[in-house]
């Protein structure tokens, strides 16, 4: 599997930014591989600076990346990376995370919350410690990601951005897969609940999904994972647009640049896409999967 600056190289994207990350401090959860590193290095494309604190450390038997692979990729774009081998469900890494960002880098400007285990077993089914892992990974790891690095952040008047979906209440949700969308709307409270909490303080809030199916080796290490990938785009689409969130502002008018649920194509619509057919990895349009919670 390429990686997705290899199968997303800069040229190939329709958006056209506005704004840029150079100098901006961004503390990501995960970003070995798939969304967060394509995120991370659009922002390197800018001279971002970008501090990820991911588990993989050694390259793993089916996971392509390691942090420090995805560290030399970021520098190879332009950023400055500072890869940290830790897990975001232990406390002291992730404190240690936050104070490295701000000892190294001088503060913290973006927290991005893109840690995130799934498992779409139906309740009989699922297992326990998969349970657990998916309330401790993407529940408590990002309030606490989030949490530790409020104080940098007030000194900022920095963004929290969460790839977490929309709060959509339509039952069939919660009725396929309990487990995981417990866990996941998990995520998408704390954007809704720290967006009310911190409207004062300028710190801004908000979480991003992708209308489509993004092809993630944790998809392809699914059931049928390769066969449903086909029908994917690819996670440039991310990054594109969580470049245009955390450099457009207000992406909705007369809306609050702060409490929002973006989608990918709505943002980038905002940034002046119309076509987005390049960020599929062949399938047309109209045969693309569409992702869940939406």
């Amino acid at each position: 599997m390429t990686s997705s600056n290899d199968a997303f190289p800069a040229t190939a994207t329709p958006y056209q930014a506005t704004g840029s990350l150079k100098g901006r401090t961004i503390l990501m959860s995960g970003g070995s591989r798939g969304i967060g590193l394509a995120i991370a290095l659009r922002a390197a494309r800018d001279g971002a600076n970008i501090v990820l604190l991911a588990k993989t450390g050694q390259q793993h038997a089916k996971l392509q990346g390691t942090v420090f692979s995805a560290a030399e990729e970021i520098e190879a774009a332009g950023g400055r990376a500072v890869p940290l081998v830790g897990d975001v469900r232990n406390d002291d890494d992730v404190a240690r995370a936050v104070a490295t960002a701000v000892e190294r880098c001088g503060g913290i400007d973006v927290v991005i919350n893109n840690a995130s285990a799934i498992d779409l077993s139906r309740t009989d089914d699922v297992d326990m410690k998969r349970y657990d892992l998916m309330q401790d990974i993407n529940v408590r790891g990002t309030f606490l990601l989030s949490k530790l690095a409020l104080r940098a952040l007030r000194k900022s008047a920095g963004h929290i951005l969460t790839l977490s979906p929309p709060l959509n209440l339509d039952p069939k949700w919660a009725g396929r897969h309990l487990a995981y969308t417990m866990a996941k709307y998990g995520m998408s409270l704390t954007t809704l609940g720290l967006a009310e909490e911190l409207k004062d303080d300028g710190i801004r809030v908000n979480s991003l999904w992708p209308c489509t199916l993004i092809d993630t080796a944790a998809i392809r290490n699914m059931p049928g994972g390769e066969s449903i990938v086909r029908a994917a785009r690819g996670p440039q689409i991310m990054a594109d647009a969580a470049h245009a969130v955390l450099t457009g502002g207000n992406l909705r008018n007369g809306a609050a640049p702060t409490g929002n649920f973006y989608t990918d194509e709505q943002v980038l619509a905002a940034a002046g896409v119309s076509d987005f057919s390049s960020y599929s990895l062949g399938a047309a349009e109209d045969q693309l999967v569409p992702d869940i919670f939406l």
